[in-house]
């Protein structure tokens, strides 16, 4: 973990790393054991939902347009945005597909470039609870691609939907190749999580406090 922080900072020695070294968030989920749910890797979603290719161009300028409209996150100028947008996947989803599961393992991200996708936290009697819905610029999955844990929800299109996908190999050639903008992408995404804790954080004392 060390020698990850080093590099982003610009501490860490120029000389190559090798390719252990080099893996970290992938590894994470090799390194879940027995006692973890299979995991479903994005090109198994894909398949099973027939998620179609997007064109790269036309996904990059979207994804540069919400990014720069978004406070929550680090800014960017447009050609490191473009970078970064290099190492994602863009793809269209039809109406009424799950492209998350809850509790399964998933090395993937996702950000909504159009649509609407629902975040649902399905009950153990099969009725599903409704915890937000997704639109243009939010991102779901990255709790699980940083900590390797299992979805907390499940996540459906309730649109077509046009989704940028990052998934941890390529989240570990951006720390790589390109230490800032790896180090902006964690940063916005430690942002989203705190502020997404601190609304639960807000709710909770609500409830408890009989608002």
């Amino acid at each position: 973990m060390k020698k990850l922080i080093d590099r982003l900072t610009g501490s860490a020695p120029t000389a190559p790393v090798d390719e252990a070294d080099s893996a970290f968030f992938s590894t994470l989920f090799q390194d879940r054991g027995d006692e973890a749910q299979p995991l479903v890797s994005w090109s198994q979603r894909a398949l099973d939902i027939n998620a179609r290719p997007y064109d790269a161009q036309r996904g990059t300028d979207l994804f540069i347009k919400l990014w720069q409209s978004d406070r929550q996150v680090v800014a960017l100028q447009p050609a490191e945005l473009a970078r970064l947008a290099q190492q994602m996947q863009f793809v269209s989803v039809a109406q009424g597909h799950e492209v998350i599961g809850q509790d399964e393992q998933g090395d993937y991200m996702l950000i909504v470039l159009e649509g609407t996708v629902s975040v649902d936290r399905v009950q153990p009697w099969g009725a599903r609870a409704r915890l937000a819905e997704a639109r243009a610029g939010d991102m779901l999955g990255e709790m699980s691609l940083l900590d390797a844990g299992g979805r907390f929800s499940a996540c459906h299109t309730l649109t077509p939907a046009v989704l940028a996908v990052l998934d941890a190999k390529k989240l570990d050639e951006l720390v790589a190749t390109s230490p800032k903008l790896a180090l902006a992408l964690l940063a916005s995404l430690a942002r989203r999580l705190s502020l997404r804790l601190r609304q639960v954080s807000a709710r909770l004392s609500a409830l408890l406090s009989g608002g």
